[in-house]
């Protein structure tokens, strides 16, 4: 795992969640929630350098509350962009020349495991693009206007998770492509697919829960009690 770089994007005010504090920034045990995560990766033997863009208002702070980690793995922390795609984008520009594998993270998973971060970055360093996921296990129906259009093969479907992790190279050749073309897309590995790229996939895990609402963050607070 030699030449990891991770990105964070962190750049969300968190409309979602209410409240006037981003969530990245609300306490997870005795540690904000983005400390918790970024504690995750700086702690991993295999990452090389950690990129966190932070919404503009909050740079300062967030530099303040991850300077402890540089300890461990060097910390850059940069202004977010107004989308997550363009946070991503923005943080690229920092990222080491020596990187060969990028990592993509949500700054709001705070419970990621080693185990699966090697796993997602192993996949990578294969296939040059890997996402971890988890199968749906509830039926999903297409729906308009109140009404069911369709009910679709869950058999085929995934409900997918970070980290994600790319070829350096690869992530920004799809970023770069999505800027021209004016494209936004939901997740990094959608950009790379566009590039006709396959994309691996790995088990994700049901504890790797993302806070986006207050009962989220219930749920993550109890877990990482446990």
């Amino acid at each position: 795992m030699r030449g990891v770089a991770v990105l964070i994007p962190a750049g969300g005010l968190g409309t979602r969640f209410g409240g006037r504090t981003p969530k990245q920034f609300l306490r997870l045990g005795r540690v904000p929630v983005l400390v918790a995560t970024v504690g995750r990766f700086a702690r991993h033997p295999g990452v090389a350098a950690i990129v966190v863009a932070a919404p503009g208002a909050h740079v300062a702070r967030a530099r303040r509350l991850l300077a402890p980690l540089a300890r461990r793995a060097p910390v850059t922390v940069v202004a977010g962009g107004r989308t997550r795609q363009d946070s991503v984008w923005l943080a690229l520009q920092a990222v080491p020349d020596t990187a060969d594998v990028v990592v993509v993270h949500d700054a709001v998973r705070p419970l990621i495991t080693r185990r699966l971060i090697a796993d997602v970055v192993r996949a990578a360093v294969g296939s040059g693009a890997a996402i971890c996921a988890l199968p749906i296990a509830e039926t999903v129906k297409r729906v308009r206007g109140g009404l069911v259009e369709a009910t679709l093969d869950r058999s085929e479907l995934w409900a997918v998770q970070t980290p994600q992790a790319f070829r350096a190279d690869l992530l920004r050749e799809a970023h770069e492509k999505a800027r021209r073309d004016g494209v936004s897309g939901t997740d990094d590995a959608m950009l790379v697919e566009r590039l006709g790229h396959p994309v691996r996939v790995v088990p994700g895990l049901a504890a790797n829960v993302k806070i986006t609402t207050p009962e989220d963050l219930r749920r993550a607070r109890g877990a990482a009690r446990r």
